[in-house]
């Protein structure tokens, strides 16, 4: 049987829990009488002046502990497993899913599908809600878990059936529709792949979701990923340039419907379309307050209005430097205006080396995807200069090691060079001026 409430990981030091006898390894049952079931309801509940606690110590004592605190006042408590527990795990068979795509032998975490609401609404993952069932939507209204981000991908039921694999898949209306009437925002996306979801069915979710506005904010189209590890799997097209032009040109009319009859541009084309087509990226009114830049939709713009800003600390003087900045296919010509701005600063020499991802397969072209291993083999140690300068966006978050487990030491070590991940055009500048120091990570080849 699954044991109740949360497991302590950590007690802060000086915090109401200290004072309170609450040690690692005790478990959190019930707060006010409430069950705990995870960190959002603890949450929830710990916000309260007046609690009473029910813990299990570690020891198998039962406590009850009951204490007066000010409102939203914190109890320094943090629990195992992040305070979720089990994570729900997807249960759809996507015709389109990356990690099905993802070569053996990386870390387990990258083959980890999880479809769990929870995580919709506090981290901000996409789910399909083909595992969320009336009781959880009920969860999801009374206790306004808002916004969600959900994938759509079509509102036509068959269609979406066999996309997901899933027959829960063709619900999906009714589900939006529901949380729509419980006041859930939602923002939502498209994975298009070409001859399935796109065209008249593409323009019939498009509308469809829109009629729910305002509760469904905003709409994403993203191109269909395809890795060189497809082997056996439902045959999928690749976007090609004039379908990617004639998809951002249709996203841009939509748009100026939707400005006319919501006064919003509502959706969105991911910028990986506008950097295939060759298409100018859109301006900054155009992409609202930016509902989906975690989804690829608008960074293009805001890295462009960043750099805008930032280059005016141009220096006048004379900069003795030479830096490689990396990239994947499709960010050459975003970097590459970037770059000839710098090498008009005397003594500054910027070289732009675009990287092939052999790693997943030559369709896989943005930064994101880059590993370790592709730039070992294709980054030229002799032509580097004093620094290799790589997007950050193609580390982990949490620390500096790319998707193939390479950390940024050993490719340090590998290339015998200087290295540093960017965020952005403001810390390219400070790294290029300042030092590689103010780079988000840095390695200089040393532990």
């Amino acid at each position: 049987m699954k044991p109740r409430g949360l497991a302590v990981a950590r007690v802060e030091p000086g915090s109401i829990a200290e004072e309170m006898g609450i040690e690692q390894g005790d478990r959190l049952i019930a707060v006010n009488g409430e069950p705990v079931r995870d960190l959002i309801d603890f949450c929830f509940l710990e916000a309260e002046e007046d609690l009473s606690l029910d813990l299990k110590k570690a020891s198998g004592e039962e406590w009850i502990l009951d204490l007066e605190k000010d409102y939203d006042q914190g109890l320094g408590l943090r629990f195992e497993g992040d305070g979720f527990g089990r994570t729900i795990q997807c249960s759809n068979h996507c015709v389109f899913c990356f990690v099905d795509q993802m070569p053996p032998g990386m870390r387990d975490t990258l083959y980890v599908k999880d479809d769990d609401y929870r995580l919709s609404f506090w981290s901000g993952n996409f789910i399909t809600l083909t595992n969320v069932h009336e009781q959880q939507l009920q969860r999801i209204a009374s206790m306004r878990l808002s916004p969600l981000y959900i994938s759509v991908h079509s509102t036509n039921p068959e269609l979406r059936k066999r996309m997901l694999g899933n027959t829960r898949a063709g619900l999906i209306l009714g589900q939006l529709q529901e949380l729509a009437a419980a006041g859930i925002e939602m923002h939502t996306q498209v994975v298009l792949c070409p001859g399935l979801n796109d065209g008249m069915e593409l323009a019939r979710t498009a509308d469809d979701l829109s009629g729910l506005w305002p509760a469904v904010r905003s709409l994403a189209v993203v191109p269909v990923g395809l890795t060189r590890f497809r082997q056996g799997r439902h045959p999928l097209l690749d976007f090609t340039r004039a379908k990617a032009r004639r998809l951002v040109r249709w996203v841009g009319s939509k748009q100026e419907e939707y400005l006319r009859t919501l006064g919003d541009p509502f959706i969105f084309a991911s910028d990986e379309f506008y950097l295939l087509s060759g298409e100018p990226v859109p301006p900054l009114e155009r992409y609202a307050d930016f509902p989906q830049t975690e989804n690829g939709v608008g960074l293009t713009r805001l890295f462009l209005e960043e750099w805008e800003e930032v280059k005016v600390r141009l220096p006048q003087k004379r900069v003795k430097i030479k830096v490689t900045l990396v990239t994947g296919v499709l960010g050459e010509e975003v970097l590459g205006p970037v770059a000839a701005e710098l090498n008009r600063v005397n003594g500054m020499e910027v070289i732009v080396k675009v990287i092939e991802n052999c790693f997943f397969g030559e369709k896989v072209t943005v930064a994101g995807l880059l590993t370790g291993t592709d730039l070992v083999s294709q980054v030229c140690t002799a032509e580097i200069g004093n620094l290799l300068v790589i997007p950050a966006v193609s580390l982990k978050k949490e620390e500096p090691v790319f998707l193939d487990g390479m950390s940024l030491l050993e490719l340090s070590r590998n290339l015998k060079v200087k290295v540093a991940a960017v965020a952005g055009p403001g810390q390219l500048l400070d790294v290029l001026l300042d030092g590689p120091e103010k780079a988000a990570w840095y390695s200089n080849g040393r532990s």
